[in-house]
C-alpha cells in the first residue's frame, strides 16, 4: 500500500522522535514545551543534523563516509535527494526558509572530524564550534520563525555554549577517535592517550583546561539566553528547558573537580526535573526573559567574522521591546 504524503509525514516524525528519543535526551525532555508545529520542526530538524554525525561517527571506513556527506552536500544545493531523511530536510528547509549556505558549513564541519583533529587554538575552536553547532542555532531559528537579524548571533552563541560543553565532556571518548578538540596552548604537547587516561602529573592542568572551556561555555550560554526574548513564547520555555538541562552537565562536571576522565558525566531525571523547575517558576519573573538584549556581546564573534549569521563589532545597540509571542 502507498502512503499519502500525510501518512509520510507522520511516519517520518515518528522516526525523528524516535531518534531523538535516543540520542538527544536533553532536548527530547525539552520539546513538548515548544509547542506541536514548532516541536515537531525542531525533531526533523534534529533528526538531519544526528544523520549527518551518524555517517562520519558510525562508517566503517573514511572514504565511505566523506563520499555519504559530499552526497548529502550534492542533495543540499541541487534540491534533490532519494534519501528519506535528506529528503525531509529539505521540505523543512522550503517550508521554514532555510538559507542553504547554513546546512552545508555543518556539513563541512562535521566531515572535518574524519580526519585526525588538533584544535591548533581558541580561534579555531569557535570556528568548529559554530560549524558543528552554531549553524544549528541559526536553523533553529528558521523553524521557529525567527526572522530578526539580530537574533542570530545568540542562537550562535547558544549553540557554542552546548557544543563546548559537549566537548569538555567527551574528551577521553574524542582522544580514543583520534581527536584532540581542547586548543593546543590549553594541553601543549600531550598525546591522545593520556587525554584518555591522565596521569596524576597531568591531572591538574587538565582540569584547568576543562575550567577554562566551561568558562568559555558560560559567556556563550549569557549571551544565548539573552537572545530568548526574540522567540514566541512557548518556544522561549523550551529552549530554556533544553539549554539549561544541557549546561547542568557542565556544571555536574564542575563540582566533580573537571576530572572528565572519571566517568560519562550525565544528569540524570531527577536533575532534569529540578532545572525544569526551576526554569519555568524563576526566569519569568526576570526582566530580560521579557525584553531583548540590547546589543550583542561583539566580542564573541571576533574569530567568526564573514560566517552567516555572525554580525561584525560593533555592534548595532537596538531598543528593549515586548515580543509579540
Amino acid at each position: 500500500m502507498n502512503m499519502t504524503s500525510d501518512d509520510a509525514a507522520r511516519h517520518a516524525l515518528l522516526q525523528a522522535d524516535s531518534v531523538l528519543a535516543t540520542k538527544g535526551r536533553s532536548f527530547h525532555w525539552a520539546r513538548h514545551l515548544l509547542g506541536a508545529e514548532h516541536a515537531a520542526r525542531a525533531t526533523r530538524l534534529y533528526r538531519f543534523c544526528r544523520h549527518v554525525d551518524d555517517l562520519a561517527d558510525e562508517a566503517d571506513c573514511i572514504d565511505r563516509a566523506k563520499a555519504a556527506l559530499h552526497a548529502v552536500r550534492d542533495a543540499i544545493i541541487t534540491d534533490r535527494s532519494s534519501d528519506p531523511i535528506v529528503g525531509d530536510m529539505l521540505r523543512l528547509m522550503q517550508a521554514c526558509h532555510i538559507d542553504p549556505v547554513v546546512p552545508l558549513n555543518l556539513i563541512a564541519g562535521v566531515a572535518g572530524d574524519l580526519e585526525l583533529v588538533s584544535i591548533a587554538d581558541e580561534a579555531a575552536l569557535l570556528r568548529y564550534c559554530y560549524q558543528v553547532a552554531g549553524t544549528v542555532g541559526l536553523m533553529m531559528c528558521s523553524v521557529l520563525d525567527v526572522n530578526d537579524p539580530a537574533a542570530f548571533p545568540h542562537a550562535i552563541d547558544l549553540g557554542i555554549g552546548m557544543q563546548l560543553i559537549n566537548i569538555s565532556r567527551d574528551i577521553a571518548e574524542d582522544a580514543a577517535a583520534g581527536r584532540r578538540y581542547l586548543p593546543q596552548p590549553l594541553v601543549r604537547d600531550m598525546a591522545l592517550e593520556d587525554l584518555i587516561m591522565p596521569p596524576v602529573h597531568l591531572q591538574p592542568g587538565l582540569r584547568y583546561a576543562v575550567q577554562v572551556m566551561l568558562d568559555r561555555a558560560d559567556m556563550h550560554y549569557l549571551s544565548g539566553e539573552q537572545g530568548l526574548a526574540y522567540l514566541p513564547v512557548r518556544a522561549r520555555f523550551g529552549i530554556l528547558v533544553a539549554a539549561r538541562v544541557y549546561r547542568a552537565i557542565g556544571q555536574r562536571l564542575r563540582r566533580a573537580d573537571y576530572a572528565y576522565w572519571q566517568g560519562r558525566t550525565v544528569v540524570p531525571t531527577t536533575g532534569k526535573a529540578t532545572v525544569t523547575a526551576r526554569s519555568l517558576l524563576i526566569e519569568p519573573l526576570r526582566p530580560q526573559f521579557w525584553r531583548v538584549a540590547r546589543q550583542h556581546n561583539g566580542a564573541l564573534h571576533d574569530n567568526l567574522v564573514g560566517l552567516p549569521g555572525v554580525i561584525a563589532r560593533p555592534s548595532i545597540a537596538r531598543p528593549e521591546t515586548r515580543h509579540a509571542g
